[in-house]
């Protein structure tokens, strides 16, 4: 058996760009879970978002793909608005509008593809992209885990636990 071939410098470089920037995308995201989970669990425990769940599901599944689609296509561009504000120095009103598309991202689009997915999933060209996401999300994710910036980085973080603990007490 033979080892895989050398990477050229151009290579090993976008490979070390490309495993940073998802370093920070999923540090960023371990740091914004515990904030955005307790609103996502506390606002599907409300009745009206059951029930509104619960008329989704009864959708025709192109009904529900179309609404689906509707917060998405405000949703993502919004991030990428926020990005340049930021990038033209309106920090705080870029991280506003970066905060409220993401909200918007995990608490409704969310709650809509949960409501439907089971319908959604029937289109084949659907589940078949869900399958890809996943599959390159969890190999995405153990690349990422498996760097020493993310691993220093949990540590800084359960350090900073561990000291925010110990104020408490």
């Amino acid at each position: 058996m033979s080892s895989p071939p050398e990477r050229s410098l151009p290579a090993k470089i976008l490979l070390a760009i490309a495993r940073g920037v998802l370093t920070i995308l999923v540090l960023l995201d371990e740091i914004a879970r515990p904030l955005y989970r307790p609103l996502a669990d506390w606002l599907a425990s409300l009745r009206i978002v059951a029930r509104a769940e619960a008329a989704i599901a009864r959708l025709p599944r192109l009904a529900i793909l179309a609404l689906l689609a509707i917060p998405f296509a405000v949703a993502e561009p919004l991030k990428i608005v926020g990005l340049i504000m930021i990038g033209r120095g309106q920090v705080v009103a870029g991280i506003v509008i970066l905060a409220v598309a993401y909200l918007a991202s995990f608490l409704i689009v969310e709650r809509i593809y949960q409501a439907g997915r089971d319908k959604l999933l029937s289109y084949r060209w659907l589940a078949w992209l869900m399958a890809a996401i996943e599959t390159v999300r969890v190999k995405a994710l153990s690349w990422v885990k498996a760097s020493t910036a993310y691993q220093s980085a949990i540590r800084i973080r359960d350090e900073a636990r561990r000291w925010l603990r110990g104020l408490r007490a």
